[in-house]
């Protein structure tokens, strides 16, 4: 049996600066081993844990899509220099083709046989798109695209210099076979697009909740104004998903940082339904 405590090495072949305040990359990182890449099977929600040799690990969602092979990336914000963020600041020190370590997949994903065959609506507010842009990149891909219903995106951020994955963007408001709807709190003199509150283009779009499903992403304060429209318009608690990946540590299980209620969020999420999260105690 391998040891789910040991990682994997990864090189380090690209980092991208997302965004104007560069605390925000991503990191794609290619495999050392072709027996880890071809074991490293996983879909759009799950996470993985990376490590930087002599500083510890970090739970960070995977933010490409098992569409793209050959390759992983994962967008990081620097944190901090305190313990919480003592990885994620070593992470943004890196130079291209350093190597670190990576345990995964690891977690619950996207349950993307239920959402087949439906309407999916994904609302997404700041560096929390990360693993939304996962699952869009393999909703959109080749095959896939024709085993959902109607795509409907709206992400925002509090600043246009504030949006992640811009280039990757403005192909998705090109496509004709999606919707996407890129808001922000406050423009600035450059700034040509729609300017509000994510709630609040939510109700302007109206997306209609039959045979739909949302799935939802983003600060506690714009999910709690959000979740409302989403009643509102008609969406069951069972069609409303969410993650709860900021309760991750170890992963697996054994650390029980993670544990809310009877459920590990490592093991058993960190995807939920809302239903499922009404069910368990207010800790999360």
């Amino acid at each position: 049996m391998e040891n789910p405590y040991i990682p994997m090495p990864m090189n380090v072949v690209k980092i991208t600066t997302e965004v104007d305040t560069n605390d925000i990359k991503t990191f794609r990182l290619t495999f050392v081993s072709k027996e880890d890449e071809e074991k490293f099977k996983y879909l759009p929600g799950q996470f993985g844990e990376l490590s930087i040799y002599g500083k510890g690990e970090s739970p960070i969602g995977i933010a490409s899509s098992p569409t793209d092979p050959g390759y992983v990336e994962f967008t990081v914000q620097r944190t901090g220099t305190l313990v919480g963020g003592m990885v994620t600041t070593a992470l943004h020190d890196l130079e291209e083709g350093a190597q670190i370590g990576l345990r995964g997949p690891l977690g619950n994903a996207w349950p993307i046989d239920f959402l087949a065959g439906k309407n999916v609506v994904v609302v997404g507010g700041g560096f929390a798109f990360t693993t939304l842009r996962s699952l869009i990149n393999y909703m959109i891909h080749g095959e896939n695209r024709k085993r959902f219903g109607d795509i409907t995106v709206v992400y925002g951020a509090r600043t246009p210099g504030l949006l992640l994955y811009k280039d990757e963007m403005a192909a998705w408001q090109k496509r004709k076979d999606m919707v996407m709807h890129v808001t922000v709190d406050r423009g600035d003199a450059s700034w040509k697009g729609r300017e509000g509150f994510v709630p609040t283009v939510c109700k302007d779009v109206a997306p209609s909740s039959k045979n739909a499903v949302t799935v939802i992403c983003g600060p506690p304060i714009m999910i709690k104004f959000t979740l409302p429209v989403f009643f509102d318009l008609g969406f069951s608690r069972e069609n409303i998903l969410t993650s709860l990946e900021m309760r991750m540590k170890c992963g697996i299980g054994k650390c029980g940082r993670c544990n809310v209620g009877n459920k590990y969020v490592c093991k058993d999420g960190p995807v939920f339904s809302l239903a499922q999260l009404e069910q368990l105690p207010r800790d999360y």
